[in-house]
């Protein structure tokens, strides 16, 4: 197996484990994604993955039949989930490349790599705020992605703040934690 492979399978655990503690009555509350209650961030991970013009549309790799995220919650994640490991742990998924948009010409565990993990490790930590709960974050993957933020060149910043997909910046101490330093970056605030 790989290590992209593993990362992700690290990072998923944390957000499986991480649905399943939320109470029945949290799937409503906000969360800190803006307009956006505990079940719209599963929303988000369980529709735009598979997407025709994301990561497994892109690819060609197909979910299991997939419940209802308002329904099933875990279930429509684990559906995801199973998708994107079951492709990186395919050598000839993994290593397939595909025109991915703007990044260019991406193999499949490359856009994992570069969208999914950040983005599930990210949404774990906004639905465990949300519901009340502990959030699952793998402190490996957490500190690698505070790196690569802290590499991120400004005029890329720029244009991922313009894509909409992420807030605005927040200001935090020079010696802030990695999660503390990761969240600002996407516009959230440790606290």
């Amino acid at each position: 197996m790989g290590e992209i492979a593993e990362r992700f399978r690290r990072v998923a655990a944390g957000l499986t484990r991480t649905i399943d503690e939320v109470p029945d009555d949290a799937w409503t509350q906000p969360s800190p994604c803006e307009g956006w209650n505990a079940i719209d961030v599963v929303r988000h991970l369980t529709t735009w993955i598979p997407g025709p013009g994301f990561l497994l549309g892109t690819f060609g790799v197909a979910t299991d039949e997939m419940p209802a995220v308002d329904d099933d919650p875990a279930g429509a994640w684990a559906a995801v989930r199973d998708a994107i490991q079951a492709g990186l742990d395919d050598p000839t998924i993994a290593g397939r490349v595909e025109d991915c948009g703007p990044p260019g010409h991406l193999s499949f565990e490359a856009a994992v790599d570069m969208t999914c993990i950040p983005d599930v490790l990210v949404h774990t930590w906004d639905l465990a705020r949300a519901a009340g709960v502990e959030a699952r974050l793998d402190p490996e993957e957490v500190a690698r992605q505070a790196a690569g933020v802290a590499r991120v060149p400004p005029e890329m910043d720029l244009a991922m703040r313009a894509s909409g997909h992420f807030g605005a910046r927040v200001e935090v101490p020079s010696d802030a934690d990695d999660l503390t330093r990761l969240l600002a970056f996407h516009g959230r605030r440790a606290g």
